[in-house]
């Protein structure tokens, strides 16, 4: 079992402007923010710092301006042990920005992708080295979608495992989750992704069963305050619950789950055990505000984790 997996994260990096609200404004309305803060995020980049912070090697493939945001952001990385070697800085064009709107201790999210959108082919191509020396490459779709399949063939070339987090989500190229290990919609991604949208327990089954359909080894659905659905070839549908916290902010939740259960799978887990790991993590995540900087380290999921009381939805 590996104490310390090595890792690379193939994403985004963005600032995350956060915007403290009461009420969401309707079109046309003016409402009065309480606070605003500039935090480091980011898909790709909340889920390196989660791992890093779980005790794993991390390396990030993606790109930044050279602004001032780009600096913020590969600071902030530095800071957390991860290696910036795969993450260019591009002259001319703006660091990604996220306008996130916090109210209610839910949030709305407008994404400008930026320099995000110039993470292509060949930089993956370029940093070939970095997956063939990890264990398991973690990918999600904040980046252009021909760099996403070029990470996953590469990876599977090297006989790596790979896990998809779909977001956000939209349909995939024919042939990618033959070259998926692992993919980690939750449930409105997974309708996108099977192409239903209709609700329910047997939606939800049917949904899973398109995806393996398709191809697709494994699926875990997150499914909000429902818990995690989880199914894989060998593996029968299975759901557990959501733990119970005091929730600050749910930015980062998702990104906190999918690192959760990336180092734990790399660390050699099943996967139910791997996907109460990574609920553990998500958990904890959103007891602070921002996404990186709820982020708990190991320590914290092996204590203050294992004691969060299970919620059971009614």
């Amino acid at each position: 079992m590996l104490s310390n997996p090595k890792i690379v994260v193939v994403g985004s990096l963005n600032m995350d402007i956060v915007v403290e609200t009461d009420v969401i404004p309707m079109v046309g309305e003016t409402v009065l923010g309480q606070q605003a803060h500039f935090i480091p995020g980011g898909k790709g980049a909340n889920q390196a710092v989660a791992l890093a912070r779980l005790g794993a090697d991390v390396q990030m493939i993606g790109a930044v301006g050279t602004d001032s945001f780009g600096k913020d952001l590969l600071d902030a990385l530095q800071r957390e042990g991860i290696a910036l070697d795969g993450i260019k800085q591009e002259d001319g064009v703006a660091t990604g920005i996220a306008i996130i709107q916090l109210c209610q201790k839910d949030n709305r999210i407008t994404v400008v992708p930026g320099a995000n959108h110039r993470v292509l082919p060949s930089d993956v191509d370029r940093h070939e080295s970095l997956i063939a020396a990890a264990d398991l490459v973690l990918l999600q779709m904040e980046i252009p979608l021909p760099t996403v399949v070029q990470a996953a063939r590469i990876a599977k070339r090297y006989g790596k495992t790979v896990i998809l987090n779909p977001a956000p989500a939209q349909v995939l190229p024919e042939g990618l989750l033959a070259q998926i290990d692992y993919i980690t919609p939750n449930k409105s991604e997974l309708d996108v992704l099977a192409g239903n949208e209709s609700q329910g327990q047997k939606d939800l089954e049917q949904s899973i069963a398109q995806m393996f359909a398709q191809g697709a080894k494994h699926v875990i659905t997150t499914l909000g305050a429902n818990g995690v659905a989880f199914a894989g070839n060998d593996t029968p549908l299975t759901t557990c619950p959501c733990y119970s916290v005091e929730v600050v902010d749910t930015t980062g939740a998702g990104d906190a789950f999918n690192a959760g259960l990336a180092y734990s799978i790399a660390t050699g887990a099943k996967l139910a055990d791997a996907a109460n790991f990574a609920s553990r993590v998500a958990a904890l995540s959103v007891t602070k505000l921002g996404a990186q900087a709820g982020m708990p380290t190991l320590e914290e999921v092996m204590t203050k984790g294992m004691c969060l009381d299970e919620k059971v939805s009614d």
